[in-house]
């Protein structure tokens, strides 16, 4: 009998079931193109991108009752409409109204983030779905066996998992690879500042952004830390650094709050006038994941791609402008022992805060509307399980 060649059988002899092999419906991996002035997007080898794979994404990511009391999904924090984010809340509010210590960070180009949470403590899409599911101030589910038996009881679901992942149904595995799936989808490029920078047309940036960009990269030093590359920029160094703010929160500085009072309807209070029904939460960033003193305060730098519809900004949310971003930045931040010595105060004029803002507005993505869309095409059912997945499991004898 004839030989088949090695490569051959490299490629076949661990065949894919028939419903995960390429020529599947809904199997056959997808280009992901990456728009100008983004890399290409890593994609781990276990968890090929598949149209299946998105569509069943994001339709967990709108279903509401993958939390504990079926009323909050992914996307309540990170609303589509509002740049992956919430642009009403400084911090993100949880299951029954409880208060999340940190800014709900977008989820526009997360595929490019290598530590994930403002505090990096996790290091995959994959595994970092799971921490919101999970955490008593977020969704609140009490564990993973009981997201998973609510998802195997809820009609939209029946055969999803299986004809996406060759058979195999919903698990901690198969859940976490879905999102993640989805969520590298979101890439966002293609702005004005990279038709003028990587594709050199003169005239997409005004004079005005031209010179916030010769600031951005100059005399304002915010590349050290927002980096841009020779044929692409992420506008984040994947690092972690201490600006004053986590410092200036847990030394009890005095400071202000944006409250919301109605809907499109903010005030500005003294951060003390709001301690008496919430009191400040503990917060050292990235020390609480690597017990360092010199990470005491310390947050990822975000990427600011779309940053323009992504307010309020900082871990926290402080700032409800960046025009009060940039002022921060032109005091040098707030001085602390661990502070970033990048920072330092900038001495801008008028003119030039002015411009940094209008470069920081140019970076918004050409395909914002198409993947609001899209998120929006999954509508799953609010009808809750008719009972409760605790209540009804019995292991298969």
């Amino acid at each position: 009998m004839k030989r088949l060649p090695c490569a051959f059988l490299m490629l076949w002899g661990l065949a894919l079931p028939a419903c995960e092999r390429p020529g599947a419906p809904g199997n056959a991996p997808l280009g992901l193109a990456p728009p100008l002035g983004l890399p290409p997007v890593p994609l781990p080898p276990e968890n090929p991108l598949t149209q299946a794979r998105v569509e069943l994404g994001r339709t967990l990511f709108m279903d509401r009752r993958l939390s504990h009391n079926n009323t909050l999904s992914c996307a309540m924090c990170h609303v589509p409409e509002q740049g992956f984010t919430s642009n009403e809340l400084g911090t993100a509010i949880g299951l029954e109204g409880q208060s999340i210590r940190r800014n709900s960070p977008t989820v526009y180009n997360v595929a490019y983030v290598e530590q994930l949470f403002h505090d990096g403590r996790e290091f995959s899409l994959e595994n970092q779905v799971w921490g919101p599911l999970l955490a008593g101030n977020e969704m609140a589910n009490p564990s993973i066996g009981y997201v998973i038996e609510k998802i195997k009881v809820l009609p939209e679901y029946t055969g999803r998992f299986e004809s996406a992942f060759g058979g195999r149904g919903p698990d901690v595995l198969t859940v976490g690879q879905a999102l993640a799936a989805y969520q590298r989808t979101l890439v966002s490029g293609n702005s004005r500042f990279d038709r003028w920078h990587y594709g050199k047309e003169q005239n997409a940036l005004t004079a005005e952004e031209q010179a916030g960009f010769r600031l951005f990269a100059g005399k304002a030093g915010c590349s050290a830390c927002h980096s841009i590359g020779g044929k692409f920029a992420l506008f984040s160094d994947n690092g972690f650094h201490n600006t004053g703010i986590g410092y200036a929160k847990s030394m009890g500085q005095p400071g202000r709050h944006r409250v919301q009072l109605a809907p499109g309807v903010f005030a500005e209070v003294e951060d003390k006038a709001l301690e008496s029904f919430e009191p400040p939460q503990p917060d050292v960033g990235r020390y609480e994941v690597t017990l360092d003193p010199a990470d005491t305060w310390a947050y990822r730098t975000p990427g600011l791609r779309n940053v323009a519809l992504t307010s309020p900004y900082m871990h926290d949310g402080s700032f409800a402008t960046l025009e009060a971003v940039v002022e921060f930045y032109d005091r040098g931040g707030i001085d602390n022992p661990q502070k970033s010595p990048h920072l330092r105060p900038l001495g801008l004029s008028a003119e030039e805060k002015a411009a940094l803002v209008s470069f920081l507005k140019s970076l918004t993505g050409d395909n914002v509307p198409r993947l609001a869309a899209e998120a929006r095409t999954a509508q799953p059912a609010e009808t809750p399980p008719e009972k409760d997945p605790a209540s009804t499991y019995r292991r298969n004898p």
